[in-house]
């Protein structure tokens, strides 16, 4: 089976297919010729998801999906989440935006977080959403240097190491894409 993922951050890609373990042929937007930027102007992760499926979808008319996702702190009130990647600003900028959130939560002692991606599917004109979540602790200063956006700050429950500490394999076995993904995943093998 051939899906796009409607995306262009090759560490998503590169992530998806590893936790998909090859069981389709994914190809990203470059592989169909898309370039456009698709607006997420959703207010929910949900939201941004379908939107993102739904435009490749319309234009494209292949199976495709899309996700979206975001670091939901419960001291700021489930911030920055779906502003995740442009919390500081629309340039979409990692380091600004830990910066931002650590500052946001200076002097607090509650941290806990979770990661939590929401995958859309469209296949056929049928629409399937799956989730997936991972609950944490956001961390006094940055650990690590893998990964990607707020890895060096996010510590999943059960574990002392950051996300950017860990090791691909082992990120993508217990990450929020990996969870929402696998979801995709067992629906996709009743096909």
């Amino acid at each position: 089976m051939r899906l796009v993922f409607a995306t262009n951050n090759k560490h998503k890609l590169e992530e998806m297919r590893a936790i998909l373990g090859g069981k389709v042929e994914l190809l990203s937007l470059a592989d169909i010729d898309c370039h456009d930027d698709i607006p997420e102007t959703a207010d929910t992760l949900e939201g941004n998801a379908l939107i993102k499926a739904r435009y490749i979808y319309d234009k494209y008319g292949c199976a495709c999906f899309a996700d979206d996702t975001g670091l939901e702190v419960d001291a700021l009130g489930g911030e920055p989440g779906v502003y995740s990647a442009r919390y500081a600003g629309e340039n979409n900028d990692s380091e600004a935006n830990m910066r931002k959130l650590l500052q946001n939560l200076t002097g607090k002692s509650e941290r806990s977080a979770q990661f939590r991606t929401v995958i859309a599917l469209i296949i056929e004109g049928e629409e399937f959403l799956f989730d997936g979540i991972v609950r944490g602790r956001i961390s006094e200063e940055r650990m690590g240097s893998a990964g990607f956006g707020y890895d060096p700050i996010f510590v999943p429950d059960g574990y002392e190491e950051s996300f950017a500490q860990m090791a691909a394999e082992q990120k993508n076995a217990i990450s929020h894409r990996s969870r929402a993904a696998s979801a995709l995943n067992d629906y996709l093998e009743t096909l």
